[in-house]
């Protein structure tokens, strides 16, 4: 039976790796048959991520660790170039990036700062930038690839205090369909998921500052299909990953139950 799916023995490096949506990604690529190569700069919970990885996958072996982690903050744009330099020093080709890494603040644009535009575009956009500049050298890949950015439906829709948020993944995604363009001679597919609102600590976060007992029901109001889970937004990233989506590049897939569709 042909599993369009099979991403065995790709080698897919994983950004936002050790918590939410990227570690549901991490966690679903590998059972997969991905290696997956975690990325994320709080060195405790990647670890723990990165053991659960390795615990639930029916390929690993012992004596052969295919999955891997690496402790790197994002916003060191500067560093980005070496970090992908080492995890290739062992002659690893990347056919996979996927970036999940991101940050938000909720704030009034009143009182939003130019350090809090700053530190919000350089991990969610401007590291997206460097990452795909560098995963596109041939060294560093096999000759074609895939690259998956994890924007939001903050991109499509507006939401009170979430200007430099929205901005940042409004810049992914106008970005992706200009690097589709120069990146396609190089047989490299670049995509976007625009996530509704996804159970993460993100979204206990938001619970918090709300602070209402029946949020999730205020919710499905909006979002038809009620709150997502990790896994949703996993099962999208691994098939624009893979070659059932080989004709697929330059444009953004919106999962978010529903919640644009009013």
């Amino acid at each position: 039976m042909i599993n369009p799916l099979n991403l065995s023995g790709k080698n897919i490096l994983v950004t936002g790796a050790s918590s939410g949506i990227g570690k549901g990604i991490s966690l679903h690529l590998a059972k997969l048959g991905a290696n997956v190569i975690m990325i994320s700069k709080n060195e405790e919970r990647l670890r723990t991520a990165y053991n659960e990885v390795v615990s639930q996958n029916p390929y690993y072996k012992p004596e052969h660790d295919n999955h891997s982690y690496y402790v790197q903050d994002l916003s060191c744009l500067d560093k980005i170039e070496s970090m992908i330099d080492n995890i290739c020093s062992a002659g690893i080709k990347l056919d996979g990036l996927v970036h999940s890494a991101g940050i938000s603040i909720t704030m009034p644009v009143q009182y939003l700062k130019l350090s809090d535009l700053q530190n919000i575009m350089a991990v969610n956009f401007f590291s997206f930038i460097e990452l795909v500049k560098h995963f596109s050298k041939r060294k560093y890949n096999p000759g074609k690839g895939s690259i998956v950015a994890i924007s939001s439906i903050s991109s499509q829709v507006g939401a009170r205090g979430l200007t430099a948020y929205a901005a940042s993944k409004g810049a992914l995604e106008s970005a992706i369909r200009t690097m589709a363009l120069e990146l396609a001679s190089k047989n490299i597919r670049i995509n976007a998921i625009c996530p509704g609102i996804i159970r993460t600590q993100m979204y206990d976060s938001l619970v918090e500052i709300v602070n209402t007992n029946d949020y999730e029901t205020q919710l499905k109001k909006r979002q038809i299909l009620g709150l997502g889970e990790p896994e949703d937004i996993a099962n999208a990233t691994a098939f624009l990953l893979s070659d059932a989506s080989r004709f697929i590049t330059g444009t953004s897939l919106i999962i978010d139950g529903g919640y644009t569709a009013h």
